[in-house]
């Protein structure tokens, strides 16, 4: 599963904006593990490992047919699963803050994704491969925050060089 989260993570801080149906079915796959695991405690974990997949490529399918629902679905399940991460970064209890902070995060995500969608989906992607790669490694709380942090600048960096490219293709 590491190795699967390292290869998604890095696709998503490098390409999550121009692929914008894997960022979708990333974050849908992530957001799928996060509450079969942690929320509804899906056993045996290929049960869950299942849903996952079905969240993932439901979402890719609903980001190339559908991109207006899949815009809002993908900010809500970023943001679900990013709220997620953060309760257990913070050691809360996961049952009760674990749903909160996933419908609050998924509504901010979806609300700053519809708003703002070329720097969100760059901040987001970047902020969940951030998430997906760290996460992967063994590190301890500081180390883990530190690299967290970095991925994510470094993230932000190369998709927004790789934004200003395309705008100056297009002008």
């Amino acid at each position: 599963m590491n190795v699967i989260r390292l290869l998604i993570g890095g696709f998503l801080l490098i390409l999550g904006r121009k692929l914008f149906w894997l960022f979708v079915a990333a974050v849908g796959f992530a957001a799928g593990w996060a509450v079969a695991t942690n929320l509804l405690h899906v056993q045996p974990e290929w049960v869950a490992l299942v849903l996952a997949l079905i969240v993932g490529v439901a979402g890719a399918l609903l980001a190339h047919f559908v991109s207006r629902v899949a815009i809002g679905l993908a900010g809500f399940l970023a943001g679900g699963f990013l709220a997620l991460s953060l309760v257990g970064l913070l050691d809360l209890p996961a049952d009760w803050w674990g749903w909160v902070a996933f419908v609050v995060g998924g509504i901010l995500g979806a609300l700053l994704l519809g708003a703002a969608l070329d720097w969100a989906l760059i901040g987001l992607s970047s902020l969940a491969g951030a998430v997906l790669v760290a996460g992967s490694l063994d590190l301890s709380s500081t180390v883990h925050l530190l690299v967290l942090v970095g991925l994510f600048v470094v993230g932000v960096i190369i998709q927004a060089a790789m934004r200003g490219k395309g705008h100056k293709k297009e002008s």
